[in-house]
């Protein structure tokens, strides 16, 4: 086949339409919750067609989780040289995404979004946890190597941990400052 017979990848995907996606998808979670959110309904909020959002995200669950990981911040692999200044760098990093009015909404969203979705939950997993998940076995693994914590001690088991006295903290705020109290649960794991 010639060049001139080649077919043309079509118009490009414009930035300003995928953040206007985003954006919209967002916004009506926040409003309506997931289950009575639509793809029309996000097309129509984001002023466009449906193809266009089907030209990105082959369902509404990879759509919404990717709209919420845009609230987030890359994967952080702190690297301070001792496993207390780690867990305190990635506790901080937490707090600032998650202190936030925006931030307890993204969580509140995802809590609600994923225990009465199980598709929205296993690509949140995919999506946001498991690279986080992965990326804190790497500070674990550090520990280990610097003899700052057993051997044996199972990375993914504290990762989950940490997540839930994050939520537990978030929902329940307790009577000292987040940071400290996330921090004091912790350091009963890694002793």
């Amino acid at each position: 086949m010639n060049d001139a017979k080649k077919k043309s990848p079509g118009r490009p995907r414009s930035a300003a339409s995928h953040q206007a996606i985003l954006k919209a998808a967002l916004e009506l979670l926040s409003e309506v919750g997931f289950e009575a959110m639509s793809i029309e309904s996000i097309a129509a909020r984001a002023g466009v067609g449906k193809t266009t959002i089907y030209r990105r995200y082959s369902s509404k669950n990879e759509l919404i989780a990717d709209a919420i990981e845009t609230m987030r911040e890359e994967v952080l692999i702190p690297d301070t040289g001792t496993i207390s200044s780690d867990i305190d760098a990635l506790i901080a990093n937490a707090a600032q995404i998650t202190l936030t009015p925006l931030g307890r909404q993204a969580v509140a969203m995802i809590i609600s979004s994923a225990s009465s979705n199980a598709g929205f939950a296993q690509i949140y997993w995919e999506k946001y946890l498991q690279p986080r998940r992965q990326a804190f076995e790497i500070v674990i693994d550090r520990a280990k190597a610097r003899n700052e914590v057993p051997t044996d001690l199972d990375s993914g088991l504290v990762f989950d941990t940490m997540s839930g006295i994050m939520l537990y903290a978030l929902i329940f705020p307790p009577t000292e400052p987040w940071t400290t109290f996330v921090r004091r649960a912790l350091s009963l794991l890694l002793k």
